[in-house]
């Protein structure tokens, strides 16, 4: 059965992500997934909009500030990444922009019972990701 919630890391897809980056933590990894989303022009597919969400996350986590709901195991696998912020931050930025106009989840979300406390979520992943661009 799928798992299905307004929680970022609460869906198949973003956890399948998460998952598969601790078993490999690199920043590869994240550009692969935010870009994916950042750059498509067409509407973004709800598992690719998942996964750039995740991918997002873990970006805000690295810059050090995580989500309240972030998987514990994220933590230790990104304290050795030796990123560069801020081409994550904005890659992270633009794909979040991206999954909230013109995704098959944000539909999917906004015909749901949940879409308030989902879009406030991912203003909130934006907020903390701008905030770690001021900083």
């Amino acid at each position: 059965m799928s798992t299905w919630s307004y929680y970022t890391f609460d869906n198949d897809a973003a956890a399948d992500f998460a998952e598969s980056f601790l078993e490999n933590p690199n920043e590869a990894v994240l550009y692969e997934a935010l870009a994916t989303a950042a750059e498509e022009e067409g509407q973004l597919e709800a598992d690719d909009a998942s996964v750039a969400l995740a991918a997002a996350e873990i970006v805000a986590a690295i810059l050090g500030k995580p989500a309240q709901d972030l998987p514990p195991g994220l933590i230790p696998a990104i304290v050795h990444l030796d990123a560069d912020g801020e081409d994550l931050r904005e890659l992270a930025e633009q794909a979040v922009k991206v999954v909230l106009e013109k995704s098959v989840l944000q539909e999917q979300r906004a015909a749901g019972d949940e879409y308030s406390n989902w879009q406030g979520l991912q203003q909130n992943l934006l907020t903390r990701l701008q905030d770690a661009d001021e900083e």
